[in-house]
C-alpha cells in the first residue's frame, strides 16, 4: 500500500471516528463539544476526497473552502445545489472550528444534532457522487 493511499485511510478513518465521538458527545450533553468533533469530522473526510482525487488539499480549515474544491472537482450539480441549499448551515457549522473552542458561544442539543445531520448528509452525497463517477 502506498504512503499517499495509507494517508487517505487514516483521514477517512479519523474523520469517521470524530463524528462517532460527536455522538457520543451528544448524548452526555456536551453540545459545544459535538458541534467541535462533527466540524472535525467533516473536514478531516473533505480533506482526504481531496488527496485521493488529486494526491493534496489546501492548508485550511475551511469546511466552505474545503468543499468548494470538491465540487470543483467532482462538477457534480448535485453536491452545487445541496451547497447552495446549506449555505447557512455549512457556515454554522465551521464556525464551530473556533467558536465552540474559544468562544463563550454554548451550542444547543439542535445546534449539535443539526451539525451533526449536515455532515452526515454532506459525506453521504459526495460518496453517492463518487459513486456514480465509476
Amino acid at each position: 500500500m502506498s504512503i499517499h493511499r495509507r494517508e487517505v485511510e487514516v483521514l477517512r478513518r479519523r474523520s469517521l471516528e470524530f463524528l462517532e465521538e460527536a455522538r457520543i458527545a451528544l448524548r452526555r450533553g456536551s453540545f459545544d463539544i459535538a458541534c467541535f468533533l462533527a466540524e472535525q469530522a467533516l473536514q478531516l473526510y473533505l480533506k482526504s476526497i481531496l488527496l485521493e482525487l488529486v494526491g493534496d488539499y489546501p492548508r485550511t480549515h475551511s469546511v466552505r473552502r474545503l468543499l468548494g474544491e470538491v465540487n470543483r472537482l467532482l462538477n457534480s450539480s448535485e453536491l452545487e445545489e445541496f451547497i447552495r441549499v446549506n449555505r447557512i448551515r455549512l457556515s454554522v457549522l465551521e464556525d464551530a472550528y473556533l467558536m465552540a473552542r474559544y468562544f463563550v458561544k454554548e451550542y444547543s442539543r439542535e445546534d449539535a444534532e443539526d451539525m451533526i445531520k449536515l455532515v452526515k448528509e454532506t459525506i453521504n452525497i459526495i460518496d453517492k457522487v463518487i459513486g456514480g463517477r465509476s
